[in-house]
């Protein structure tokens, strides 16, 4: 099997989008042609079939009468829709578990990020966000993008979330070599400590000692060059996380979301947990997890 590019390699050469070719899928497509086109890489769609949505080729599919033609129309619709998007692609079709055939045919391909769609704040047929996604999540080599809003332009607000683990820091190098024009955000969520309310000096206190302390060694760890270490704008807050980064990504307009796996506790319990449920169903933006090693298949 291939192996997973790394993400210390810069942007990948390949995307794998999962669609079901119907229209709650058009975001993910528009933002998978946006950055295959940025990147010159090259688009695969994937489709992990189940009956066509249309009645005549459903009919035919379920009797096993004519399964190449509603594969035809899935290529037609598929290059009819990415024909005023500038890149070109190509349609794949499996059988079988859809997070498992995602996993298998990114890993087969060697693909460099897998995207997953969200329409209407409904994620890819509901199910995808929840069992889907956190075993994507859990078990892919490659990054998995969410897309929930429309793509209007390149990212330009980019936040990476961060505990100051080795996990978090892959998903800073991500966000810096993948998106080298964006203005990044580092981002910390404080849980005060105990039960007891800080007042505002005591948090500003505790905010920067955590700023020039545990910060400032996870940076210094970080080998970033001068430009980048520059353009880094660092943002340390109390509060919950999903509540606290949820607030500041409205605030800010913040188009995407970087964070690692298998941090402290998975990145805070991320994805592996219940966190990671919330903060898919809150964050307003586009999601971007990144494991935290990228390895062969």
């Amino acid at each position: 099997m291939s192996t997973a590019q790394s993400t210390t390699e810069g942007p990948p050469r390949q995307l794998l989008l999962a669609s079901d070719l119907s229209a709650r899928c058009d975001r993910a497509l528009d933002r998978g042609a946006q950055l295959a086109a940025a990147w010159q890489a090259e688009l695969v769609v994937l489709n992990v079939a189940t009956a066509p949505q249309a009645p005549d080729l459903a009919l035919a599919w379920a009797a096993g009468q004519d399964g190449a033609a509603a594969r035809r129309h899935a290529t037609r619709q598929l290059q009819a829709d990415v024909a005023g998007l500038g890149v070109q692609a190509q349609l794949r079709v499996l059988q079988g578990e859809v997070a498992d055939s995602i996993r298998d045919e990114a890993a087969r391909s060697g693909s460099g990020l897998v995207i997953a769609g969200m329409a209407r704040d409904e994620p890819f047929g509901r199910f995808l966000v929840g069992s889907t996604v956190q075993k994507l999540a859990r078990t892919l080599a490659q990054p998995l993008l969410v897309v929930r809003q429309r793509c209007r332009a390149p990212y330009r607000r980019v936040l990476v979330a961060t505990d100051f683990s080795a996990a978090s820091r892959q998903a800073l190098h991500t966000a810096l070599r993948w998106f080298p024009q964006a203005t990044p955000t580092l981002y910390h969520a404080r849980t005060p400590r105990g039960s007891d309310a800080e007042s505002d000096d005591t948090a500003g206190r505790l905010n920067d000692a955590l700023r020039h302390g545990e910060c400032a060694e996870f940076l210094a760890a970080s080998e970033l060059d001068a430009a980048q270490r520059e353009a880094l704008h660092v943002v340390i807050e109390r509060g919950p996380l999903e509540t606290a980064l949820t607030h500041h990504v409205r605030a800010h307009d913040v188009e995407l979301v970087l964070m690692g796996t298998q941090g402290r506790g998975g990145l805070m319990g991320l994805l592996l947990g219940s966190s990671a449920a919330r903060l898919l169903d809150w964050l307003p933006c586009d999601t971007l997890v990144v494991a935290a090693a990228q390895h062969s298949s």
